[in-house]
């Protein structure tokens, strides 16, 4: 292990730490469920990220200050590591932990570690270590399993290539980067559980532009999981100059979004654990906040979402209707339209196709949203793009003051990158998306700008085929040239069978 001033110095590329990061998951591959070990992964990156920080800027300071065996360096040196960003007690940093790699209570080590860097640094770490036990039976095995595996992940990231500190990586798009990677990676190997926490990278930069949000902006998502969807609305503002704001249920989910942000550079983003119908956490004078801004990709037709207490809610966001209890798509629908802005507020939300045409209350909802001129567009995705499922699903945009009461579809389901396992959308289809968003006009077979009336007309079903004519006439099939074809085939075939009859009698058979 090369530790101290004696780590290797040489530069290491983002596909390296990528690859060395998704084999220390060989260790879990098989015994722990993807969607379990996945926090274990994440939360070793993040103690070796602030284990490196902390050496690379105590190698600084020793510089700067002198040897630390002198009674006034060792106090200055102390003095500034104090005001570290993450501030990591002794015995701590993983070097420590990769010493104590065959302890025999190494899982109890690790928890204990957590505990008191949680606890030298409450004002940005409380709560987050708390749902991830490193000494789990029911997770990780029996003793001696669980011993194997955690010695096998230690030695892992003990790899010299694995050397973060700032010095060498430079910036900290590299940890952000490779964190992301992971997040993806897993959420490919966790069926139908993936969509609790993550949003495919394309869909995310799409929403990001389609709500375009500028300097000075709030930005909240309510359903927010592992916060990348966040992240990228951040960087589309193209400067430091926001705020971000999120709510995730899944305690395991929210501590993610937590680290998540922490690796981005993201330190301010505020990020809430709990059920944001049932219990909105995200308040200001115990009225709900305000943002230009509001993303998300909340779960597909949520069951049981919190029915029962909606029609006596204290914010009062479902004065539109109580969605069902079964589906609660229009549930979150309203929570985020009553958290944006009066003057430039605008909702980016990812929908299954369900949402645009389901009668009932559902339909009432819709209904007065459209009558109330908030639905700016409705824009038809490709089948297959999210983990965990393969329906299609739309993205529907609100925005408040709209200039008119004209709503912009957009058929986008037929123009995708084809993979193996999930369909993908390219730079090019997001960019023509965007542009057609922008431009607002009608295109043949791809985009369709309907009036008010219109919609009345087809009693607000926003069923995209409604509006987008995507029918293609199939060509005409020349009968008799067909049957001229079979002719001369039966003629071919009645010749290869001749030869092989003599074939087959020259070799006596």
């Amino acid at each position: 292990m090369a530790n101290g001033n004696g780590k290797h110095s040489d530069t290491v590329s983002q596909s390296e730490i990528n690859g060395i990061l998704w084999k220390a998951c060989d260790t879990f591959r098989g015994a722990v469920d993807p969607s379990e070990y996945k926090n274990y992964i994440l939360v070793m990156l993040f103690v070796k990220y602030i284990s490196d920080v902390w050496q690379d800027h105590y190698a600084k300071l020793v510089e700067e200050y002198g040897d630390p065996k002198s009674k006034t360096a060792k106090e200055r040196i102390e003095r500034r590591l104090k005001r570290e960003r993450f501030v990591l007690p002794a015995h701590c940093a993983f070097d420590s932990l990769y010493e104590q790699r065959n302890a025999a209570n190494i899982g109890e080590v690790i928890n204990t570690v957590l505990d008191e860097i949680e606890d030298s640094n409450k004002e940005k770490l409380e709560g987050v270590f708390r749902n991830i036990d490193f000494n789990s039976e029911a997770s990780l095995g029996q003793t001696k399993e669980r011993n194997n595996r955690l010695k096998s992940l230690l030695e892992d990231f003990s790899d010299p290539k694995l050397d973060l500190r700032p010095s060498r990586v430079g910036t900290m798009d590299v940890i952000g980067n490779a964190y992301e990677y992971l997040i993806g990676r897993f959420a490919a190997n966790a069926g139908k559980k993936a969509g609790e926490f993550y949003t495919p990278p394309e869909v995310s930069s799409l929403l990001a532009m389609l709500v375009d949000p500028q300097p000075g902006e709030r930005i909240c998502d309510p359903a927010c999981g592992s916060g990348s969807l966040l992240i990228k609305c951040g960087q589309q503002v193209g400067s430091k100059d926001f705020s971000l704001w999120g709510q995730e249920n899944i305690g395991a989910t929210w501590a993610l979004s937590k680290m998540n942000m922490f690796l981005h550079g993201m330190d301010n983003a505020r990020i809430e654990w709990g059920d944001t119908i049932r219990n909105p956490k995200l308040l200001s004078d115990d009225k709900l906040m305000k943002f230009e801004v509001v993303v998300a990709n909340p779960p597909f037709s949520l069951d049981k979402w919190g029915q029962d207490e909606a029609g006596a809610d204290p914010y009062n966001r479902f004065h539109r209707g109580v969605p069902p209890k079964s589906k609660g798509d229009y549930a979150f629908i309203s929570h985020m339209i009553e958290t944006i802005t009066e003057t430039s507020g605008r909702v980016g939300v990812v929908v299954p196709h369900g949402v645009l045409f389901r009668g009932s209350s559902e339909g009432k909802i819709r209904k007065q949203l459209i009558e109330e001129n908030l639905l700016d567009a409705v824009v038809g995705l490709p089948a297959n793009l999210f983990y965990g499922t393969g329906i299609p699903a739309a993205i529907l945009v609100f925005r408040k003051q709209k200039p008119d009461k004209s709503v912009l579809f957009i058929d986008a389901s037929r123009e995708y990158d084809d993979a193996k396992t999930q369909n993908r959308l390219a730079d090019q289809h997001i960019e023509k998306i965007v542009a057609t968003y922008k431009a607002r006009g009608n295109l043949e077979k791809y985009a369709y700008v309907a009036d008010f009336e219109e919609i009345k007309e087809n009693d607000f079903n926003l069923n995209i085929p409604r509006y987008v004519d995507t029918f293609e006439e199939e060509e005409e099939i020349d009968v008799r040239a067909v049957q001229d074809d079979i002719d001369e085939l039966d003629v071919e075939l009645a010749q290869v069978q001749e030869q092989m009859q003599g074939f087959l009698k020259e070799l006596g058979l």
